[in-house]
Parts: C-alpha cells; structure tokens; sequence
C-alpha cells in the first residue's frame, strides 16, 4: 500500500503530478468537510504536504495519530508548532538554501529601485513627463553602509551582493560569528543608529515578533531605509506607515507584510517605498528546486533514510 499524505493546500503542477504517482493524497482545502476527512482518513495519513505559510494548525496534527513526516515548502516554518512535532516524535523538513539565491537578488533590486526611484522614474516616462523637464537626482548603494538582521544562509548571500556594490555591510543576531568579514553589532538598536539601510532577514519566531520596533526604526532615522524579506511579524507596521509619513524614516522596500495579502492602504500612496507581494523565491527555477525537495524529503523518509533538510 502506498502511504497516505494529507496536502494541506495546492502546490505546483509537478509535485501534484508524482504526489499523486507515489502516495495516497488527501487534500484538504478541496475537502466540504474537513472534519469528515480528518475523521475519515486522519487515522491512516503518515505524511503531510504543505508550505510555510499554512503550516498544519495543532487540530489538525491532533487528528493524525500515526503522523511521522511534515514536509514543508519554503524556508520558514513559524506556522509549524516544531516542539509539538518533536515532542510526537514528527520529522518536520523545509527548503533551505535553494532559494537563497532568488532572495538575495530580489533584496538588492528592491533596493536599487527604492534608491534610484526606478517604478517612480518609469512611471515618470510613460505618462510623458519627461518632455517638460529630466527627473530628479536621486540617491545610490555605493559607499553607503547597510546593516543585515540575521547573517544566515540568506544573509550572507545578501551581503556578498551587497559588498559587490561597495556598500559597508555589518549584522547583529544573537551571536558573533568570527568567521565573517562584516562587523558585529550586539545591539540591534545601535546598528540601526551606525548605519543607513536596515535588511531584515531573520526567522519569525515569538522571540522576533516585532523586534524591528519603533525605537529602532526612530535610530535608523529619516535619511535611514528598512528593508523586509523575512516576516511581517517581525516590524511593527504601525510605527512603519507613522514614521514613513511623517519624514522620520526615509524609505522602505517591503516584500513581506503583517497580514498578508493585505498591506496598509498608508503605503500605497507612498513616493518613498517600494512594494512587492512575497516573492522573495518566486523564481520558476527557485520554486520547481523548493517542490523537488518537499518531494525528495518524503521519499527520504518513507525509504527509511535520514532527510535531507531536517528541521527537527
């Protein structure tokens, strides 16, 4: 018999294609009734197929008493309760590292396009405004100084972009690493204050939630910019959208927000940011390696063999 998964929402084609070849798939979000299913099948699914954003809600891990495998798309796994899998002896893997890439690009174009106003110059042309008159200067990367919130796999690869536009790069987490060329700032607070752009790119977790806070954004100040590709719940929004508008703080680029897909109507309308809808890995190449390994990480499993990307 082949095992049984249950897919907690759609994923791409391909990896539906060998979900279906390989395993018996319950999806849940075409469920009517999701109680029903859980009743129904919930004592037989093994594995769960699902993504950083869903996760699997604690009821619906309750409903699966022989589950072993959480296998999960994308690189956070907030949604996911880990010290209720460990604690069930569940094995919860993401995809680390193949995204790394995609992330990295998109926080430094983001950047180029907030300082050199790229959506307002292109805008500036087609609406014929250039015949009246050039656009105004604007601002550049190089010789500036950025500061990168979490110097992981992701970090470091902003970093070395970063330093190939000459900017200065230096980081704050929760510990040094010696091994690393950038320097070290213990405080977040007096990172924000040494430096003119502020890269978040730390994991969600209660110990982060709103740790970009209003005394931070006040240090990074209003010639200062914030950029987010990890979480929205990592920034207090509200401070964000006030300090934007009231010239305390000079700019953002946001690919992250806190209730997705919903972003304040504030920002919008603002000239000095720069908005994308959480594509930080949504690359066709990044997203087909992210499925291959949500794939690879059940078959692991079910062969016996350790998984490649564990998280616990």
């Amino acid at each position: 018999m082949k095992p049984e998964i249950l897919q907690i929402g759609p994923m791409l084609a391909h990896v539906e294609q060998v979900l279906a070849e390989s395993y018996i798939v319950h999806r849940y979000w075409q469920a009517d009734d999701h109680a029903a299913l859980l009743t129904e099948a919930g004592p037989r699914i093994r594995g769960v197929a699902t993504d950083g954003h869903a996760g699997l809600a604690l009821d619906i891990m309750d409903a699966l008493p022989v589950l072993e495998i959480v296998s999960s798309y994308g690189v956070g796994y907030d949604a996911i309760d880990i010290p209720a899998c460990a604690a069930r002896g569940i094995h919860v893997s993401n995809t680390p590292d193949v995204l790394n890439d995609a992330v990295a690009e998109l926080t430094a174009g983001m950047m180029i396009a907030l300082c050199r106003h790229i959506p307002q110059a292109d805008a500036y042309v087609r609406q014929g405004r250039w015949v009246d008159g050039g656009y105004r200067l604007m601002s550049e990367l190089n010789g500036a100084r950025a500061g990168i919130f979490g110097l992981g796999r992701i970090g470091k690869e902003i970093a070395r972009r970063l330093s190939a536009f000459r900017m200065q790069v230096a980081y704050h987490g929760r510990h040094e690493q010696p091994d690393q060329p950038y320097e070290y700032f213990a405080d977040l607070t007096e990172m924000a204050r040494a430096v003119d752009w502020l890269v978040v790119i730390a994991p969600a977790s209660p110990e982060t939630a709103g740790i970009i806070s209003r005394d931070v954004l006040v240090a990074l100040g209003p010639q200062g910019c914030l950029v987010n590709v990890a979480r929205g719940s990592l920034v207090d929004e509200h401070a964000l959208v006030e300090l934007l508008g009231a010239g305390e703080l000079g700019g953002a680029a946001l690919d992250v927000f806190a209730d997705e897909p919903n972003v304040p109507v504030e920002l919008l309308v603002m000239e000095n940011v720069v908005l994308s809808p959480h594509q930080g890995s949504a690359t066709e190449k990044t997203r087909r390696a992210m499925g291959d390994l949500v794939l690879d990480n059940l078959k692991a499993h079910f062969a016996g063999k350790p998984l490649l990307t564990p998280v616990c």
